[in-house]
């Protein structure tokens, strides 16, 4: 595998352009470009993105990484990283950065990295991440995700009004991939897909009706609030009792416990 500043260099050289040239697109000096490819220093991990964009490569190309080999050994990250993600989110987050090592600059870890770090409340590293991220990536799955992810960062950090454009950013569907394939599809890839759009629709359906419901005891209408929070926890229930036992139906054990938490918080606003 080529070293970094040697993959710089060959790309650039390629595309015919200065260091100058190169350094100014970047935002940093031609001596940092030069150090680079010389392998005197490396790139920040921030400017990774850019820099794959810049030369129209992804990141593990640019790294020479196999492609297929690459994508398996993400996938076992990401997988791992999610085990922990509600009982341990500091050791999740550790999973991600160790990744990050082995494969700089990746796209999907860096956006799994900044999820957990908004679960852990390092919202400046969230923005930081996500506005490199959010600009660079060829994903629109991933910089639909980033930029809610960074909305969180700025409500969390009391920036309302950067929240709101980060919203704007993402695009209004009525539909997703796994509910057309759920409809369109046949055999085991249709029941795969109802499967996982069940319980993306279930946590969703809780998550907005405990929204509502708060909203409406905030406002004084108790009676309504409690009503939307109460069918919430109908939904819990269904989903739990329908989870137990059932080998065909597959949730993580995580996802188990976050909608028991979800139970227990709501049981807590209707006693309020």
């Amino acid at each position: 595998m080529l070293k970094l500043g040697e993959k710089i260099k060959s790309l650039r050289k390629q595309k015919d352009i200065s260091q100058e040239v190169f350094a100014n697109y970047l935002g940093v000096s031609f001596q940092a470009v030069s150090k680079w490819e010389n392998g005197n220093t490396l790139p920040d991990v921030t400017l990774i993105p850019a820099i794959a964009s810049f030369f129209g490569v992804s990141c593990d190309e640019l790294f020479d990484f196999n492609i297929y080999e690459t994508e398996k050994n993400i996938r076992a990250i990401v997988d791992e990283h999610s085990v922990y993600w509600y009982s341990d989110p500091e050791k999740s987050e550790q999973i991600i950065r160790d990744g990050l090592k082995k494969y700089p600059g990746n796209e999907t870890l860096l956006n799994c990295l900044i999820g957990v770090l908004s679960e852990l409340h390092k919202n400046e590293e969230v923005i930081s991440i996500g506005k490199a991220l959010s600009e660079t990536t060829k994903s629109d799955e991933i910089r639909i995700d980033t930029y809610r992810i960074m909305a969180m960062a700025y409500k969390e950090m009391g920036e309302y009004q950067l929240a709101k454009e980060s919203i704007k950013r993402i695009p209004e569907l009525y539909f997703t991939k796994l509910e057309v394939s759920a409809e369109l599809l046949e055999g085991e890839e249709k029941y795969a897909a109802a499967k996982q759009h069940t319980t993306l629709c279930t946590v969703s359906l809780v998550d907005t009706l405990w929204d509502m419901g708060k909203y409406l005891k905030e406002m004084g209408e108790s009676e309504c609030g409690d009503a939307h929070i109460k069918t919430a926890l109908r939904i819990i229930d269904a989903f739990l009792c329908d989870s137990e036992g059932r080998k065909d139906f597959t949730v993580t054990p995580n996802l188990l416990e976050a909608m028991s938490q979800r139970r227990d918080i709501l049981m807590g606003l209707v006693r309020e």
